[in-house]
């Protein structure tokens, strides 16, 4: 048996906080807890992209069910509202099962019914399959209606249409002018219409984040089928109109679809095959490209995310296609030498508040090559972006990102935040990292590098050697200002008034790019600091726990949360580059001890979001997942390290001609 199977029986507290998610390819998804209370804003059965990957609104709650057997009804949904749980089906849910997709099985007067939800790929379409396994009962289901920005909340009012049309089977409800169309086919089923607001759902986890909890939602009518035994019905949620479409039909193909992920890639065992479809969740298209969402369910796609990730999530998983595309659409919005930052959720112009994405572009380029080979997209694509990147960073660009006078990179003011430890507070940063960042200069080192390699396979020799000689410069400059002798380790930042000393695991990526600056035994000794202060089973601290600036709790409003995002919050993705320096500097042993963390990683796939990794984590036991319950770097770090680490996936590299993909 593959997947996870949680044997529930009843229990409200461990259902609620096991999640689900369903993901479609556009940036829209499908998502609630196991018992099928939504717990967030953002927990919905249809959350659709209307300007892929972004634009994402709320269009269809939630269905709840009751099941009528013998006479007797059962109510099998489960809703929160203050100070009361009603109704209480998850006292009828047998199981919830993580694989392919969710499936929920219940018991209500000696029949058993599966439910299974599955996103369909490339479309707004939700699936929600219905199979009796014992007995026979009537099924009765009422949607819930929310419609609307998928950070916002419903409120009752009278400009909702409170009228759909039910014609052919098929359910078509329009709330409100530029909001898209819902459609429910409901093959077999009748319809009675009791239009009606339902005020006050409870969304627990939105208080726990110090946000407005409480949520109206409209509902249309109910809808009724008679369902014998051992007999099955797919209902389509939907922003197209689904008639002629059979659902068991796109569930099928779907299913399909998924499987041959897994038989795509060598990657072994249920953490391999968990991986390899919570990689598919965040692969989303950019126009007539591809991007990456950094993580459900609130964000968007972000380039530093974005070029971390696509080792993993493309490269060790054979997608190269994909990791082409990506590729071509950060290339094509690089301005002024810098990659974006982040695109925002309704297609405004990116952001370009980012120090380190850019060079993070480097590296994925590299690491695509070392897979491909692909000549024609290095020499078309690759190779003047790149060049152009290095030749505005000489000159400076944005933000003060310039190359100072020792050949180091330095960015950024008082006041910027321009690393990936970019949270603030009351408009100022938490983690002050203006000035020369060790892993910004570690990156630096290696787009030098990577750039005088690409220039000499392309016949550009001189160039090469240009270039070799400036990365030999920094390096010597590198060792020079950021070894921390009295620590053993390097310092996290460089500025005028001085080094900061603080122990962060920024500095674990001089050892494990594809250019290392490290040698021993400054090397070891660096791994050893991190090792001892910063390493737990789920990842890096961001900071050691007896530095005064650490914070261990995570929780409360945005101001709490965000100020300790990364002052001593566990970041799972680090895990990543810790493994890959373990290989590198102790061999053998390295390796053992690489794969016990792998093992013991998990545990936590069946925990927050079920099949998938957490955001973050608190910094001691028992180690809570907190933050998003899905993120790309996360499982795009685990995955690249088994790939390309600990040899639990073979690294297949496609054929390559002289016509690149594109």
């Amino acid at each position: 048996m593959t997947g996870w199977q949680f044997e529930l029986h009843g229990d409200y507290e461990r259902s609620r906080s096991l999640e689900w998610l369903e993901t479609n390819g556009l940036g829209g998804y499908a998502s609630s807890t196991a018992c099928g209370a939504n717990s967030r804003r953002y927990h919905g059965l249809l959350v659709a992209a209307t300007h892929p990957p972004v634009g994402r609104v709320v269009l269809l709650s939630k269905l709840d069910e009751r099941v009528i057997v013998g006479g007797a009804s059962y109510d099998l949904s489960t809703n929160q509202f203050p100070g009361v749980v009603h109704p209480s089906g998850f006292q009828h849910l047998l199981s919830f099962r993580r694989d392919l997709f969710p499936a929920f099985e219940y018991e209500a007067g000696g029949a058993l019914l599966r439910k299974t939800i599955a996103a369909i790929q490339g479309e707004n379409t939700t699936i929600v399959l219905y199979e009796v396994l014992a007995g026979e009962m009537t099924l009765e289901l009422r949607p819930f209606l929310a419609a609307r920005d998928y950070h916002a909340l419903a409120k009752a009012n009278q400009f909702a249409r409170s009228e759909g049309a039910f014609e052919g089977e098929v359910y078509a409800h329009t709330m409100y002018d530029g909001m898209p169309t819902l459609f429910l086919s409901m093959p077999g089923f009748t319809f009675e219409a009791q239009p009606d607001w339902w005020r006050n759902f409870e969304y627990p986890t939105e208080r726990e984040r110090g946000l407005e909890a409480h949520e109206d939602l409209f509902t249309p009518g109910v809808f009724r089928r008679r369902v014998g035994g051992a007999g099955r019905v797919a209902i389509i949620a939907s922003t197209e109109a689904p008639r002629g479409r059979d659902g068991m039909e796109l569930f099928d193909a779907e299913r399909q679809r998924r499987q041959q992920l897994v038989r795509n890639v060598g990657i072994r065992g249920q953490l391999g095959r968990a991986l390899i479809l919570a990689a598919d969740q965040f692969i989303v298209p950019r126009g007539s490209n591809r991007s990456v969402i950094a993580g459900y369910h609130w964000f968007t796609d972000w380039g530093r995310d974005t070029m971390i990730s696509l080792p993993g999530l493309c490269l060790a998983t054979q997608r190269f296609e994909d990791a082409q595309l990506i590729l071509h659409a950060y290339s094509e919005s690089v301005s002024e030498g810098m990659l974006p930052n982040r695109f925002p959720d309704h297609g405004e112009p990116p952001e370009y508040n980012t120090v380190d994405a850019t060079l993070w572009f480097f590296v994925a380029a590299q690491k695509y090559w070392d897979h491909t080979a692909d000549v024609t997209f290095l020499r078309e694509t690759l190779l003047p972006v790149l060049r152009d990147i290095v030749a505005w960073h000489d000159r400076g660009t944005r933000h003060g990102i310039r190359v100072d006078a020792d050949g180091l990179l330095t960015a950024g003011r008082p006041g910027d935040q321009l690393t990936w430890m970019d949270a603030k507070v009351g408009g100022e940063p938490v983690t002050s990292r203006h000035g020369k960042p060790v892993e910004v200069n570690a990156l630096w080192y290696n787009a030098l590098r990577i750039l005088s390699g690409f220039e000499r396979r392309s016949g550009s020799p001189d160039s090469a050697r240009d270039l070799a000689a400036r990365a030999d410069a920094v390096a010597e400059q590198f060792r020079r200002f950021f070894w921390n002798e009295e620590a053993g380790c390097l310092y996290d930042v460089i500025r005028p008034d001085g080094p900061d000393a603080s122990i962060r695991p920024n500095q674990i990526f001089a050892l494990t790019l594809p250019f290392p600056l490290l040698e021993e035994p400054q090397a070891s000794s660096v791994l050893k600091v991190v090792e001892e202060r910063l390493l737990t089973p789920r990842g890096l601290r961001t900071l050691a726990p007896d530095d005064p600036k650490f914070i261990g709790r995570f929780g409360g409003p945005p101001s709490e949360r965000d100020g300790a995002y990364h002052q001593g919050m566990v970041w799972p993705f680090l895990l990543g580059p810790y493994i890959s320096a373990l290989v590198r500097l102790r061999g053998e042993r390295g390796r053992a001890e690489a794969l016990r963390l792998v093992v013991e990683f998990e545990p936590h796939l069946a925990e927050a979001g079920a099949g998938t990794i957490s955001e973050i984590f608190d910094p001691f036991p028992p180690y809570t997942p907190r933050g998003c319950i899905a993120q790309a770097w996360s499982v795009g770090e685990l995955l690249r390290v088994m790939s390309e680490d600990l040899g639990i996936a073979s690294r297949r590299r496609p054929p390559v001609s002289e016509k690149s993909v594109r």
